[in-house]
């Protein structure tokens, strides 16, 4: 996977988190004369632009983040250039427990967006 000038090995971003999934994948924006409230083609560009990279800030972050606190957390002995097997399986584990944190915040995320929805169509009646 190419993002700009970074070479990305492949792997399966669903497991990261579906909110970095979906930053990923989302099409471009239409490239018509007006778009979005009025915007001619080049402003649309320009909006696009600065919205990918700040796309790519935030899954950059939250990347370093889990990177950080896995490492933080189960990495202790330096006297090795190579991982132990008990540092190996609590990086795994770390990650695996952080992936499945954020895909259920995402998910109550969504209920939870829907609940309020719901209630503010209940209230325009």
């Amino acid at each position: 996977m190419n993002i700009g000038n970074l070479k990305l090995p492949k792997c399966n971003f669903q497991l990261l988190s579906p909110v970095v999934t979906n930053i990923l994948d989302k099409d471009p924006l239409p490239h018509s004369t007006h778009n979005m409230d009025g915007l001619t083609a080049a402003e649309t560009r320009e909006l696009e632009q600065r919205m990918q990279k700040q796309q790519m800030k935030v899954f950059f972050g939250l990347f370093s983040n889990l990177v950080d606190h896995c490492f933080m957390s189960c990495i202790d002995d330096f006297t090795s250039k190579s991982l132990t097997s008990r540092e190996s399986g609590c990086v795994s584990r770390c990650v695996q427990k952080h992936m499945a944190l954020s895909q259920r915040l995402s998910e109550r995320f969504q209920e939870h967006n829907a609940q309020m929805n719901q209630q503010q169509q209940q209230g325009f009646r």
